[in-house]
């Protein structure tokens, strides 16, 4: 066993050059290799790259790009010297806790691909292998990732923590009380580090440029994926334009000569879920299907190939996040201890009856939901999923050949659910 443990402690070297140069025609980006130096617990000092890739064998490096800069259609990067996840400098690590990997960095970048929508007040993004598992805005900080916990407690185990705001005390005491590898904000306030390097593996991110990430939100960059026999494709990344009601475009559908619109409109609290929601999807893989309720999300469904699938999914990861937060709040313990303590003989049967009663009775939270779709129903049986739940809206791209038909679910429901598109689709593989 604890040759196994060393697998996930040992610290690769890597073979990848210090400088990195990728032309584009006759525009040329120069890249640097971040290394950072840092003590050893005897006292030297070692110079490290990325601890390493995806798994423990695969080595990794990390470049900045630190000359040049590209103009490629709308695509152009942020200046030289503005960088942020590739900028991490030593000082930004507050803690190095265990030497930061690849994940942890791409956990960060897409937690500031997704707060970068939200920096306008308190947010918090928990996200575990780059998909977000919670997200939340917050009356205050500690309120926005309180909410973004409770929300799946299960994935924030270990997931890495991104914030809008300066991490404060009562963050601080919130953020000890779980097991994470990341903590990220753009500052720390006196004392909180104090609470958080308790502990020791955290690895804890002062990114100070994240009060500016609106300034990029516009921003194209190339996305580059490499292919097994060496080909790269390149592509333009996303961008969300959907920041606001006058981005929403009403769900009418045209089938054989009769037009079909939904008899309901958003309140002005499911448009700004719709909008809060669409953020938080630019970040998880597709195809998806969230459900978010008050600025926050309740079911998070990922990376299924099919629609109805993933929106299936969703509701039953809600249902169970619903039952682990009950148990916490009752009992101070993980609903899946409260069962294995049942088989055992420690604790009875009723305790978990009562709770699966409160689930079943709540329907997991998810009435009054909005439902977030990242591309658009094919047939109604997707939104049908959501419907059965009591959602009261929905936000999908739109332009299916079957929108009619998801237009009449929404009509159909009792009570009738609102519907808006996007007229933009939100993949991300």
């Amino acid at each position: 066993m604890s040759d196994l443990k060393k697998m996930y402690s040992t610290i690769l070297g890597d073979q990848f050059p210090m400088d990195m140069t990728i032309t584009f025609g006759d525009q040329k980006l120069i890249y640097k290799k971040r290394t950072w130096k840092i003590s050893k617990e005897d006292g030297s000092v070692d110079e490290r790259g990325i601890r390493y890739g995806e798994n423990p064998d695969q080595e990794a490096a990390l470049y900045e790009l630190v000359n040049g800069n590209l103009t490629l259609g709308d695509c152009k990067y942020i200046e030289p010297g503005n960088g942020l996840v590739s900028a991490i400098d030593v000082k930004d690590m507050l803690q190095v806790g265990k030497h930061p990997g690849k994940i942890n960095l791409t956990d960060i970048d897409n937690g500031l691909n997704i707060i970068k929508y939200l920096v306008d007040r308190p947010a918090a993004v928990i996200l575990k292998h780059n998909n977000p598992c919670g997200a939340a805005y917050g009356e205050t900080l500690a309120d926005a990732f309180n909410r973004a916990n409770r929300a799946d407690r299960i994935a924030a185990f270990g997931g890495a923590v991104v914030m809008s705001r300066a991490c404060d005390i009562d963050t601080a005491e919130l953020l000890a009380k779980n097991y994470l590898e990341v903590v990220c904000a753009p500052e720390f306030e006196d004392g909180t580090l104090d609470i958080l390097k308790k502990a020791k593996n955290l690895r804890i991110i002062k990114m100070d440029r994240i009060d500016r990430l609106a300034e990029f939100e516009k921003f194209r960059f190339v996305d580059f994926k490499s292919l097994i026999d060496g080909g790269i494709i390149a592509q333009q990344s996303a961008v969300n334009s959907i920041r606001s009601i006058a981005d929403l475009k009403p769900a009418v559908a045209t089938w054989k000569g009769k037009e079909y619109t939904c008899n309901r409109q958003p309140t002005k609290q499911e448009i700004d879920d719709m909008i809060f929601g669409w953020a938080i999807e630019h970040g998880v893989t597709s195809n998806s299907v969230l459900y978010v309720k008050n600025g926050c999300t309740v079911g998070v469904g990922t990376g299924e190939q099919d629609r109805v699938g993933v929106a299936e999914i969703a509701v039953n990861k809600a249902y169970i996040k619903y039952a682990d937060i009950l148990c916490f709040d009752k009992l101070g313990i993980p609903y899946a201890d409260l069962a294995l303590a049942i088989s055992k003989g420690d604790r009875k049967a009723e305790e978990k009856e009562a709770i699966d009663a409160q689930v079943k009775a709540d329907r997991a939270g998810l009435p009054g939901c909005t439902m977030i779709s990242d591309a658009f129903f094919p047939f109604r049986d997707g939104a049908d999923v959501g419907i059965k739940q009591g959602i009261t809206s929905i936000l999908q791209a739109g332009g299916s050949m079957r929108d009619f038909e998801t237009i009449e679910a929404c009509n159909e429901a009792d009570p009738k659910v609102a519907m808006m598109f996007t007229g933009q689709r939100s993949f991300k593989h």
